[in-house]
């Protein structure tokens, strides 16, 4: 009978088959590096992933808030004296309002025909006032140079008239710094039923209206100084209430649920987020108008517009919670176990180009194996070569266990 036809050399690799070969190094050096790396990792998910990260919980981080603020002070500005519904906008208490500390008053506005105030207007003649844009930041254009003063002539708009002159000296309320502002804000984390509020539960009505939010001293009181916001936000008072910003007021609800209720804290935390604009020449601070109308004696209709200037307050809640789940707990499990055999991929690097008799152990590890050929079976028992049986003897006493012992 001819022998087989040889396979080709790819099609016999594809239909080769690989399996692990177990081969003991004996070596101080690789042994010590195999050990540090899984002890490394080992340590690395009990310390950082499940100690703190807390990955053997199920987290939601879909948290529902509301938040209700209230600011009571009072303060004189120049010759009136302000109180809450004076200067504080809008007046529902929501999470985002804004404290005026500077107005700009322009009273008794009426539509009809004025010169224009601001300086890029001035004119000589009509023929100044016909290449500019129709419209101005007060009105539209008319086309005329009129007389503005004595002195001075600009160009004439149709709009609310007299125009706002932005560009006075107008004093600052800084009896502001010494307001409170009370915060109370509701959490819930709906995949675990979880609520909370930030009201301290064992304080009494008096002790809340006496408290003042301090991160050290008084942690948890909802009652905050407005000027003590602005020095945790690291800003001057002062200089924030004269030109405006935005402070924000963010409310932490990181919670183990794991622990007992109590536990669940907010946590305070205060930044200007307008700080990259503050410096704007063009729009530094933060300033906004608005106007109030009214009917004069004639029946005109008249407004009082107001440009006014104030610290913007954004209350922002963000939070988590976690509860140990099963399922988390496995997968993580199973990750550490895993990733300790980064250490034995590191030491095989290592044992196949830098260490002495590196090619030896490649010939020990990696080995290729032919087919082996099975003889016929005998056909009687006493057919078989002389020696048969004892050969088949000692492959069943063998105790061979395909593991090679190297020593370096």
């Amino acid at each position: 009978m001819p022998p087989p036809r040889p396979q080709p050399s790819c099609l016999s690799d594809f239909f080769a088959y690989e399996t692990p070969k177990s081969v003991v190094v004996k070596s101080w050096v690789v042994g010590a590096v195999n050990r540090a790396v899984q002890l490394l990792i080992l340590s690395y998910f009990i310390g950082w992933v499940f100690l703190h990260e807390k990955a053997y919980q199920v987290r939601d981080t879909t948290l529902e808030s509301s938040v209700v603020t209230k600011v009571k002070g009072v303060g004189r500005y120049g010759d009136r004296v302000l109180d809450t519904a004076d200067y504080v906008t809008p007046p529902q208490g929501t999470s985002v309002f804004v404290v005026v500390t500077r107005q700009i008053l322009t009273e008794n506005q009426a539509q009809g025909v004025c010169p224009e105030s601001e300086a890029t207007y001035r004119c000589a003649t009509d023929r100044d006032c016909r290449g500019k844009s129709l419209t101005t930041g007060s009105g539209v254009l008319t086309g005329r140079c009129v007389p503005y003063n004595d002195t001075l002539r600009t160009c004439e708009i149709r709009g609310w008239c007299p125009p706002e002159v932005d560009t006075v000296s107008v004093p600052v309320m800084l009896e502001a710094e010494n307001f409170t502002l009370f915060i109370k804000n509701s959490v819930r984390f709906p995949l675990f039923g979880f609520e909370k509020a930030n009201l301290p539960p064992q304080a009494s009505a008096e002790e809340l209206r006496r408290c003042r939010f301090h991160p050290e001293r008084q942690p948890l009181c909802p009652i905050l100084r407005l000027g003590d916001v602005a020095r945790f936000a690291g800003q001057d008072f002062a200089a924030l209430a004269t030109t405006g910003g935005v402070l924000g007021i963010k409310i932490g609800w990181v919670c183990d649920l794991d622990r007992s209720w109590e536990l669940c804290l907010p946590r305070y935390s205060f930044t200007r987020l307008d700080g990259v604009t503050r410096h704007s020449p063009s729009s530094p601070g933060y300033n906004f108008r608005h106007a109030r109308y009214y009917r004069g004696h004639n029946g005109t209709e008249l407004r009082t517009l107001t440009k006014a200037f104030g610290i913007r307050f954004d209350v922002l809640v963000y939070g988590n919670a976690g509860k140990f789940g099963i399922i988390p707990t496995l997968i993580n499990t199973v990750a550490a176990f895993t990733s300790i055999g980064v250490g034995t991929v590191l030491c095989d690097i290592i044992l196949l180009n830098f260490l002495k008799g590196a090619e030896h152990y490649k010939a020990r590890k990696f080995e290729e194996v032919p087919e082996a050929s099975v003889p016929p079976a005998p056909s009687s028992p006493t057919a078989g070569a002389p020696g048969a049986m004892g050969d088949q003897s000692r492959e069943k006493q063998s105790t061979d266990s395909g593991t090679s012992s190297l020593g370096l």
